[in-house]
């Protein structure tokens, strides 16, 4: 992996028929779908991973169809983030690991664990469950982000938590559906922007994006934009430059090629 940051933004898989004669060309085979959305985002969240597990062979199919530099988050096993008890999900966590993620090799980017909206925060489950993932497979060193969806994670004890043991949370737009925490807890950002709106060609205002754009920098340097809500700010700890995923990954679906390249466009401006 490289040691210098980056910002990738991208969209959630890359099969889904309303990108058939709107991002993908007319009469583009659905084989090569990879191929292309690969050429015009620079990392997918793969939420297949998350339903079944994947074969080596396809792990391997991904990270040939994906041109140098693109990233394929994934998205763990539900086997392990929806059990009760956390803690007990240590099988299914070296199922998921040792399925074949490392055929990835350095297009392996972070792994998402997303929590059931009933998971109440619960230290000691947590901890647990945090000492349960591993820190690479196959050489490679891995990246584990927690999406949380439950509003007893908006505390100054789960950032602790999840800083102690150096565990991304994901940060949302969806204030109206989940905790948004901005707050930093882990070496890399990982936002999953869940609010956009089909009547805009882009899925969000372009003066929105042009936010984005700024937060996204504000990321990479380490800091989090003013604007952004956070738990504790008080508590953010002296940030160093980090790695930063954006997935334009749900809502007005059909919309997400077109945010994550208008993103891409203005990051790539001066």
């Amino acid at each position: 992996m490289s040691s210098t940051p980056r910002i990738r933004v991208g969209i959630g898989g890359w099969n889904f028929a309303p990108w058939r004669d709107n991002f993908y060309p007319a009469g583009w085979p659905q084989a090569r779908e990879l191929e292309y959305a690969a050429q015009h985002v620079t990392a997918i969240e793969v939420n297949s991973t998350y339903y079944s597990a994947q074969k080596p062979a396809t792990y391997a199919k991904w990270r040939d169809a994906a041109p140098e530099g693109f990233v394929f988050s994934l998205k763990a096993s539900r086997y392990a983030t929806q059990k009760r008890v956390l803690a007990e999900a240590g099988e299914s966590i070296d199922r998921f690991i040792g399925s074949g993620i490392a055929e990835l090799g350095d297009k392996l980017g972070p792994i998402v664990w997303q929590l059931a909206p009933t998971k109440v925060f619960d230290e000691e489950d947590l901890s647990r469950f945090f000492a349960l993932l591993p820190g690479a497979v196959g050489g490679l060193p891995l990246r584990h982000a927690l999406e949380v969806r439950h509003p007893s994670f908006a505390s100054p004890d789960y950032l602790a938590l999840a800083r102690r043991f150096g565990v991304t949370t994901v940060f949302t737009d969806a204030l109206d559906r989940f905790p948004v925490i901005a707050d930093l807890t882990g070496s890399f950002v990982y936002a999953r922007l869940l609010s956009a709106d089909s009547a805009i060609p882009t899925g969000y205002a372009p003066e929105v994006l042009d936010r984005w754009a700024v937060a996204a920098r504000h990321w990479a340097e380490g800091g989090v934009d003013a604007d952004l809500p956070r738990v504790a700010p008080s508590l953010q700890p002296a940030g160093q430059p980090q790695d930063v995923f954006v997935y334009f990954i749900n809502g007005a679906k059909e919309r997400a090629p077109a945010a994550a390249m208008a993103l891409l466009q203005r990051l790539q401006a001066p």
